[in-house]
């Protein structure tokens, strides 16, 4: 049972990497040296903002970004207009009105 605890808190514990002390042999050091001088390079800060890359991120960043709009909900309506339309054209009104609606003189 003993063994059962010490490894489960063994998981909890991180290992002592960034103290010499802890890696104890002279030839970890060079390793050791290897590691902060690859942590040293890293860039600090915060992040720069992502750049835009193509309409659905500058949609993205026009109306949801830091002011927010309603006109999306307007781009939907008129999208949804559009498609109805086309589709009820390519069904119904490209072949015209029946026979029976004809203007016939």
């Amino acid at each position: 049972m003993s063994f059962m605890l010490r490894r489960s808190l063994s998981t909890l514990i991180p290992p002592k990497v960034a103290s010499p002390s802890g890696i104890g042999a002279a030839q970890d050091a060079a390793r050791m040296q290897r590691v902060v001088s690859f942590y040293e390079r890293l860039p600090r800060g915060p992040a720069p903002a992502p750049k835009v890359s193509g309409p659905i991120t500058w949609y993205q960043n026009r109306y949801f970004g830091k002011n927010p709009s309603a006109a999306p909900i307007a781009h939907i309506i008129i999208f949804l207009m559009a498609l109805g339309y086309g589709n009820d054209y390519y069904f119904h009104l490209r072949m015209g009105p029946p026979r029976g609606l004809r203007d016939v003189s």
